[in-house]
């Protein structure tokens, strides 16, 4: 069984009043061209697939323009979960008209998950979606009486609903959206709760054969290589300049072992940040053939810059901020 694995869309993202969704589109038409290429038997889509529960009506359409290329066109089946940007009910809008076209939305928690059963020459594989959920949302899905006081235990009772309804004899992947404990998380990430309270502990998916995690942003496995983030679409902070973005194309084998290889999505302009004294940058741009990047520039300056930034953009059209850590 081959998965592609893709989370953190973020689509409508604005950085440094920057629009990123031009960017967005040309990322989204490479992953389009990997599913083409690779033929996977579904592709997952864990969480976070807008940047706000309101999303803009642009961000809407390349969804929907997304979405119609690789479940309607290359005919692949895709399955999506809100995540903690999201706004469920916005996005779970005609979710069971869509599914017998082939797409599955779960955006809204429910107490009893059911499952989506796929089937290769080795047998079948069970896909349960679990959509973010804050612990009173899903006390309000099982009950009040429900004693679910942070994430960790949200997902707990969201995997032994998994337990009761899944076919031990098929192979299980399950896809979440959260923090699990041992993760590295970045800048971009909003936390999901103060403190330890976001934390999930690995355990927790132990039964499971493949778990595609979304809302970290940096693509990891945790603990094993079952337990995998994919990584955000783009890079959304400069936090995450070292990361190679992508998605992770899953292999699964008959006995339900992991083989795992992370494909690159490369934005048309990447997230850079340059260093050194303001007139030494902007001599060296002529130079630069990726002077079109999103920047940050930490100048090294030590006395008072007159117009820096105004001076600075006229070489980088597309630098968004600057550090001074001199001063």
């Amino acid at each position: 069984m081959r998965l592609l694995h893709t989370a953190d869309w973020h689509l409508g993202r604005v950085f440094h009043g920057r629009s990123l969704l031009d960017d967005q589109a040309a990322v989204l038409d490479e992953l389009v061209r990997m599913v083409r290429d690779q033929r996977p038997d579904a592709v997952l889509v864990a969480g976070d697939i807008y940047d706000r529960s309101v999303p803009p009506a642009d961000a809407v359409r390349l969804l929907d323009e997304t979405l119609t290329r690789i479940v309607a066109d290359l005919r692949v089946p895709l399955f999506l979960i809100a995540g903690n940007h999201d706004g469920p009910d916005r996005l779970s809008f005609g979710a069971r008209l869509m599914a017998g076209a082939g797409l599955r939305v779960e955006a809204v928690p429910v107490a009893s998950p059911g499952a989506s059963v796929l089937a290769d020459a080795a047998g079948e594989v069970e896909i349960f979606a679990l959509p973010y959920a804050e612990p009173p949302m899903m006390r309000n899905v099982l009950g009040d009486d429900a004693e679910l006081a942070d994430h960790a235990a949200v997902l707990a009772a969201q995997m032994a609903a998994v337990r009761r309804a899944r076919d031990p004899a098929r192979r299980l992947v399950v896809m979440a959206h959260a923090f699990v404990a041992g993760g590295l998380d970045s800048e971009s990430e909003r936390p999901l709760a103060v403190g330890a309270a976001a934390s999930v502990p690995a355990a927790v998916f132990d039964d499971a054969h493949y778990v595609a995690l979304g809302h970290l942003h940096r693509p990891q496995r945790v603990e094993r290589d079952a337990i995998r983030y994919a990584g955000s679409l783009m890079k959304y902070s400069f936090s995450e300049v070292s990361h190679i973005k992508g998605a992770t194309l899953v292999e699964l084998d008959a006995a339900g072992e992991v083989r795992a290889e992370s494909l690159p999505l490369r934005a048309p302009r990447d997230l850079r940040i340059i260093e050194g004294r303001l007139a030494d940058l902007l001599a060296g741009a002529e130079r630069d053939p990726r002077r079109d990047d999103y920047l940050l520039a930490r100048l090294t300056d030590a006395g008072a810059l007159l117009d820096a930034m105004p001076r600075l953009r006229a070489a980088y059209p597309n630098a968004l901020a600057i550090e001074r850590p001199p001063i």
